[in-house]
């Protein structure tokens, strides 16, 4: 009896919110429609659903690198060839290139990015990331989890480098003197007597912290990911590239310390230098890129994470498309307990040459421009690599698109997504 009663009063409440909907002028019919509206409302949503969105169980990264050529006119020793400009005279390629990866991971509408180092080239200048970067990959700026490059660091085609001001400069913000102005600091310009001055960036934000050297490294959490983003970028540091360097043991310690926290089931590193070169392979395995010192602090990083049964490692710095099958630390197939390697350099800058016959690479493309997307769900991953405009190089017969995709799962358990 009680049950009928309960069923009687809620058959009256809908009559009386039926009669309430007719005098607002709202059908039943209209709501209904309206549902999805409704439900997001309810639910703490937005009618602005990307990107602000809740990533939810399995949310996508995008990743690439290697990506905005240098606006304006040569700096320094540069040719004309070192930079892309409207006017014709410059490699307008690469800005072509930049626009159509940036179109694409607009199109993708991911969670967030990662950006696997040399974002701007030559040299990284804070004027020359708002004068070419930003105009493509500035639209979603505030998505992007970067790593630093070479060419944010080095000095590089003759132009001299800054220490990675202008990218901190770009994704921390700079720091300004009591009046207002930018706060800068002088470095001396190698080719002639002048000196050129970059903004002194603020000590924290979205590339980490900047320190007294341009650090960057740190962490973060996506789901049922952990995602580490590394700063190989040794050479101009205190103690160089050496192991036993301060500054390399300073962020190795911390990459440590990191690991031994991280609760995770999925866990997820990139960096710009790779650890396995998919363009200068030896005989028996892939290796530490030839001749980098990078390359070895990476080997150090590609340990403590196959210790800690991490999944995924990410590089840029060669310009194309690699997927490597899972490897131990020696660069051994480990199907098992290996960490897959995925380079994606194909951002906008001048593509590279791939090695085929280079061991345990799984797929690769060297004739694309493209970007990766990532699905990151609870115990695996699906990747989605797929080009954005074929190079303007491209041998007769090369297909007008490559695209290369699959599942795995991560090693802390789960089943294949």
């Amino acid at each position: 009896m009680r049950g009928r009663t309960w069923s009687r009063r809620w058959r009256r409440a809908g009559r009386r919110s039926r009669r309430l909907m007719v005098a607002l002028g709202v059908t039943v019919f209209a709501l209904a429609g309206a549902g999805t509206v409704l439900a997001d409302v309810w639910g703490g949503g937005n009618d602005n659903p990307w990107p602000y969105n809740d990533p939810g169980p399995a949310p996508v990264v995008a990743a690439v690198g290697d990506i905005a050529c240098q606006p304006g006119s040569p700096v320094e020793k540069e040719k004309q060839s070192d930079v892309c400009d409207t006017t014709g005279q410059g490699d307008t390629t690469r800005m072509s290139a930049q626009t159509a990866t940036a179109n694409q991971i607009e199109a993708m509408q991911p969670n967030l990015v990662a950006i696997l180092g040399d974002e701007q080239y030559q040299v990284g200048r804070y004027q020359d990331f708002m004068g070419s970067f930003d105009h493509t990959y500035g639209a979603f700026k505030f998505l992007q989890r970067p790593s630093p490059g070479n060419h944010e660091f080095y000095t590089s085609h003759g132009e001299t480098g800054d220490n990675g001001y202008g990218y901190f400069d770009y994704y921390n913000g700079y720091q300004l003197d009591p009046a207002g102005n930018p706060v800068t600091h002088t470095f001396p310009d190698a080719a002639d007597p002048n000196t050129f001055t970059q903004p002194v960036p603020r000590p924290a934000g979205q590339a980490g912290q900047f320190g007294t050297a341009g650090d960057g490294w740190y962490s973060y959490n996506l789901g049922a990911w952990h995602i580490i983003s590394l700063n190989a970028e040794c050479a101009t540091q205190p103690g160089g590239c050496s192991p036993t360097g301060s500054w390399v043991q300073a962020q190795t310690q911390w990459l440590a310390q990191d690991l031994r926290e991280n609760r995770a089931m999925c866990t997820m590193a990139y960096w710009h230098q790779p650890t396995f070169s998919s363009t200068n392979p030896v005989s028996s395995s892939p290796v530490p890129t030839p001749g980098s010192a990078e390359g070895t602090v990476a080997d150090a990083w590609w340990k403590l994470l196959y210790a800690h049964h991490a999944d995924l490692v990410l590089n840029g710095h060669e310009h194309l498309y690699a997927r490597f099958a899972p490897m131990d630390p020696a660069g051994n197939a480990d199907p098992r307990n290996g960490i897959s390697e995925f380079i994606v350099g194909t951002g906008g800058e001048g593509l590279d040459t791939v090695t085929p016959s280079t061991p345990n690479l799984r797929a690769w493309a060297d004739q694309y421009y493209g970007t990766m997307k990532l699905t990151l769900a609870p115990g695996g991953y699906r990747w989605d690599y797929e080009s954005a405009l074929r190079s303007s190089t491209a041998p007769a017969g090369t297909p007008a698109s490559y695209s290369d995709t699959g599942s795995a799962r991560c090693h802390g358990g789960g089943r294949e997504y």
